[in-house]
C-alpha cells in the first residue's frame, strides 16, 4: 500500500487508507501520519539547495549565544538584535541579521554522533551509518544523499544533471545502491577562481555537435554486440554508458553553457555574494536552480574550529558567510525563485559548549542549530530551545530523520517510499522521520 501512494495521494484516497488501518491491511497510525503530511502537500516542483558547513558551524558563536553563560563557555563574541523583535544573533553576523524573516532556526537539532565522518553521512543521508562505515573516506556511502534521492524520485528537468555537487562532492553525498542515474554532475572547480570553467563541459573547439551526434550513433551499432554479454558482466559498461550519455547531453546543450557561466553575472551582485568559495557556490547554485536543476549541494569546508575558534570565525570564515547567505535568500526573493527553492544550512554537528585550552571548540552532535528558508518554509521563527549553556535540547528535539522527512515533504516525495538495495531490501525513503509541521 505504500508504493500506492508515490504520485500523492487524494483526501478522499486518505480516507481510504484510514479505513484500511481499521481492518487491519497494514497501515499503522505513524504511516497514516505521514501520508496526511504528504497529502497536505501534493506534489510540487521545487529545488533544494543544501549548504553544507562541513566540520561544524559553531552555533553556540552564531545562532544560538548563551551570553548569561559563564566566559569559558559564552566566549568573548557580543550579540546584536535582528530584523525580527526579541530575536538576536552574533555581532559579525549583521547582513544575515536583516534578512531573518526569510529562515527560520532550530535550535534544538541533535543527534548521538560527533565523529566527522558518521554525523556527515546522517545529516546528508538522514540515516545513521551502520557497522563497518569507515568514517566517510570513501564515496560509496551506504545510504543515498538527499540529492540522489531527488534525482531519482523526480528525475530531471532538462540537459543538465537533476542533482550536482560544488565546488567538490561529499564522500557522503553520492547515489549509493541507487545507481548511476542517480549519481550528481560533480563541478570540481572553485567558482571563484577567475578562471573558473566546469572541467569537460566543452568540447574541444574543432569539434561540431555534428560530428558528437554522428559517433554516437556509430557507438550505439558497436553497443550492438554486448547486448549478448552476461548481464552481471556488462553493470559497469552499463554504468559507464549513463555517465557518457550525461556527458553528451551536457556539452551539446546551449542551456547548460549558459547555466555554468559564472561570468555572465553582474560584477556588484558577485561582489555582494563575496568573492569566496563559498559565495561564488552560493550564486552557482543560485543559476544551476534557475536553470531547472533540482538539488545542489555545496560543501564548503573547513568548519572544524578546534584551535583558535573564534579569531577564524571574527576574520575568515563568517564574513564569507554573512555575505554569501544572506545574498542567496535576498536573491532568490528578488527573482521570485525564493517560494520554488528550498534553502538548508548547516554542518554535521555544532561545537562544544565549553571552549577548550587551544581557544577552539571541540565537536557537539547533541545541540545545534540548523537553518532552513524558501520552498514552504515559513521565515522569521525559533523553533526549540537549547538548554542554558546550550548543552542539550531544552525541548522539541528535532533530528536528521525529521530533516529529511520535512525536505522531501516538501518537495513533494512520499516519505513512505521504498527503495531496493542491491540486496533486494526493502528501505523507506526516509527512516521514521515526522514532519516539522511549525515550519511550514
Amino acid at each position: 500500500m505504500r508504493r500506492a501512494f508515490r504520485d500523492g495521494i487524494k483526501r478522499r484516497s486518505f480516507l481510504r487508507v484510514g479505513a484500511a488501518s481499521v481492518f487491519g491491511l497494514g497501515v499503522n497510525f505513524s504511516d497514516i501520519c505521514q501520508l496526511q503530511a504528504f497529502a497536505d502537500n501534493p506534489r510540487n516542483d521545487l529545488s533544494l539547495i543544501y549548504v553544507f558547513l562541513r566540520g561544524g558551524l559553531s552555533t553556540i558563536d552564531t545562532f544560538d549565544m548563551k551570553p548569561d553563560a559563564p566566559s569559558d563557555i559564552r566566549g568573548p563574541f557580543d550579540s546584536i538584535s535582528a530584523s525580527l523583535p526579541g530575536l538576536e544573533i552574533c555581532e559579525h553576523l549583521p547582513r544575515t541579521a536583516q534578512q531573518v524573516d526569510k529562515f527560520s532556526i532550530i535550535r534544538s537539532f541533535t543527534h548521538p554522533n560527533s565523529n566527522h565522518g558518521q554525523a556527515d553521512h546522517y545529516m546528508l543521508t538522514g540515516r545513521l551509518p551502520g557497522a563497518g562505515f569507515n568514517g566517510g573516506l570513501t564515496p560509496n556511502n551506504q545510504h543515498p544523499s538527499f540529492g540522489s534521492t531527488i534525482a531519482n524520485q523526480l528525475g530531471p528537468r532538462g540537459p543538465i544533471s537533476p542533482y550536482l555537487c560544488l565546488p567538490t562532492m561529499h564522500p557522503s553525498a553520492g547515489a549509493s545502491y541507487l545507481g548511476a542515474n542517480a549519481a550528481p554532475f560533480v563541478i570540481n572547480a572553485d567558482p571563484n577562481s577567475p578562471g573558473f570553467s566546469v572541467p569537460d563541459l566543452v568540447a574541444p573547439v574543432s569539434f561540431k555537435v555534428s560530428r558528437l551526434e554522428a559517433r554516437q550513433k556509430l557507438l550505439k551499432r558497436v553497443d550492438r554486440f554486448q547486448q549478448s554479454a552476461e548481464v552481471e558482466a556488462n553493470v559497469n559498461a552499463q554504468t559507464v554508458n549513463v555517465f557518457r550519455q550525461k556527458a553528451v547531453d551536457l556539452m551539446s546543450s546551449f542551456t547548460a553553457k549558459q547555466a555554468f557561466d559564472i561570468h555572465k553575472e553582474p560584477s556588484k551582485l558577485r561582489d555582494q555574494y563575496g568573492r569566496s568559495t563559498l559565495g561564488q557556490s552560493c550564486l552557482m547554485a543560485r543559476r544551476l536552480v534557475e536553470a531547472g536543476v533540482r538539488c545542489v549541494t555545496i560543501d564548503h569546508s573547513n568548519w572544524d574550529t578546534h584551535y583558535d575558534n573564534f579569531n577564524l570565525l571574527k576574520e575568515h570564515l563568517l564574513p564569507d558567510f554573512d555575505a554569501a547567505i544572506p545574498t542567496l535568500f535576498a536573491d532568490l526573493q528578488d527573482r521570485g525563485l525564493l517560494k520554488q527553492t528550498l534553502v538548508i544550512v548547516t554542518g554535521e554537528f555544532g561545537r562544544t559548549p565549553r571552549i577548550n585550552k587551544d581557544a577552539g571548540r571541540d565537536h557537539w552532535g547533541p545541540c545545534f542549530s540548523v537553518l532552513l528558508g524558501g520552498g514552504g518554509i515559513q521565515g522569521g521563527r525559533v523553533l526549540g530551545q537549547s538548554d542554558k549553556w546550550a548543552e542539550r535540547p531544552a525541548d522539541s528535539p528535532y533530528g536528521p530523520e525529521d530533516l529529511a522527512a520535512t525536505l522531501f515533504n516538501q518537495m513533494g516525495i512520499n516519505p513512505q517510499e521504498e527503495f531496493k538495495t542491491a540486496e533486494g531490501r526493502p528501505v523507506a525513503i526516509v527512516n521514521g522521520g515526522r514532519v516539522i509541521r511549525d515550519l511550514l
